[in-house]
């Protein structure tokens, strides 16, 4: 998938079941060495993505600086059990649709 193609854009979404497991696998490789694990873009600043990112162990969130005050804001308000707990209920689903209707249930969004 390439985002930067018109076609294809609109299927990318960041919250697909098999990107979140890439991303847990890039955590736990990176503990396993040491390092730290950060996302930038679109998906560090979705509300419904961040206590994922949070609960898979992404140590840095990059965001627009008008965004960085709300994702602080929604960081610190987070139960990191609940997002380590949901987190790993997301990799088992099968579809994006799912795991936005599941994070949206979990954190009470719009």
């Amino acid at each position: 998938m390439d985002r930067c193609q018109a076609d294809l854009a609109a299927q990318t979404d960041g919250l697909h079941p098999a990107v979140l497991r890439l991303i847990s696998a890039t955590v736990q490789g990176a503990d396993r060495h040491g390092k730290w694990v950060g996302v930038c873009g679109a998906l560090a600043g979705d509300p419904l993505a961040v206590p994922l990112l949070v609960g898979l162990g992404v140590t840095e969130l990059s965001v627009d600086p008008v965004s960085v005050p709300g994702v602080k804001a929604r960081v610190r308000n987070l139960d990191y059990q609940l997002c380590r707990q949901r987190a790993q209920d997301a990799l088992a689903l099968e579809s994006t649709q799912a795991v936005r209707a599941a994070s949206r249930e979990t954190w009470l969004l719009d």
